[in-house]
């Protein structure tokens, strides 16, 4: 066991440059599709709660494709295929977009199950005071439902840290490629990617303190159940301009 800590205490030197730069692709290749995860997941929710069927089924039917491809399918279509048509984007841009689409139809289903749960008379209650179905969504369902969905959005954000590794098969500088292309100069596969787990857990368990943090504050305070029960959603009205 001495040794092998001691081998890697050996090579730190040449490794450590390496994979911190790739750790900081990583993070930066995470964060942006989750933000391209979270806006479609929202947007395919926003979709299927309109009257039009063809809005509804439009969304549904990219919900059950996206979530029943394997990520790597789509990113060899964006990295891959679309130069044969003319369109061509770097590595890092087809992993973004593809691990974002992918996400985004599982965030749907988180947002569904946080919307769902908010009381159908804080819609009611919406349409009433004449507030738009956007402002309804915007302004009343969501900032209730965000404190719902906050532990199973830290559960896809890890999951989409993981699933970032992939990007890796397109050439995306990300840690599994630093990591492969050391092991393919030291043989050293064990002590490598031991290395690199160390590095994805820093990444992962910070992130998740930071949600738990968020987490705690955003229901800090909150108004109890009785009262979301009872649709009192006139003062969150009132600062749109509605109902005075």
């Amino acid at each position: 066991m001495f040794s092998f800590y001691q081998t890697i205490a050996e090579n730190w030197s040449d490794w450590w440059p390496r994979l911190s730069h790739a750790a900081w692709i990583t993070i930066y290749v995470t964060a942006l599709s989750f933000v391209v995860a979270f806006a479609i997941g929202l947007a395919l929710e926003f979709m299927r709660t309109r009257s039009s069927v063809a809005i509804r089924l439009t969304a549904q039917i990219y919900i059950l494709t996206l979530r029943g491809v394997p990520i790597l399918v789509v990113l060899y279509l964006l990295y891959f295929a679309l130069p044969g048509y003319g369109v061509i984007i770097s590595a890092l841009t087809a992993g973004v977009i593809g691990l974002g689409a992918v996400h985004g139809a599982f965030l749907a289903e988180v947002f569904r199950a946080g919307l769902r749960s908010v009381s159908p008379g804080q819609r009611e209650a919406a349409q009433a005071v004449g507030l738009s179905p956007f402002q309804t969504f915007s302004l009343i369902l969501f900032p209730q439902a965000i404190k719902i969905v906050l532990p199973p959005l830290l559960v896809g954000f890890i999951s989409l840290l993981k699933d970032s590794a992939i990007c890796a098969l397109i050439a995306v500088p990300e840690l599994m490629l630093a990591a492969r292309a050391i092991m393919a100069e030291t043989f050293l596969p064990m002590h490598v990617f031991v290395l690199v787990g160390v590095f994805y857990f820093g990444i992962a368990f910070p992130a998740s303190l930071l949600v738990r943090a968020l987490e705690k504050r955003l229901t800090r305070g909150s108004t109890n159940k009785s009262s979301l029960e009872t649709g009192d959603i006139l003062p969150v009205a009132r600062l749109d301009g509605v109902g005075r």
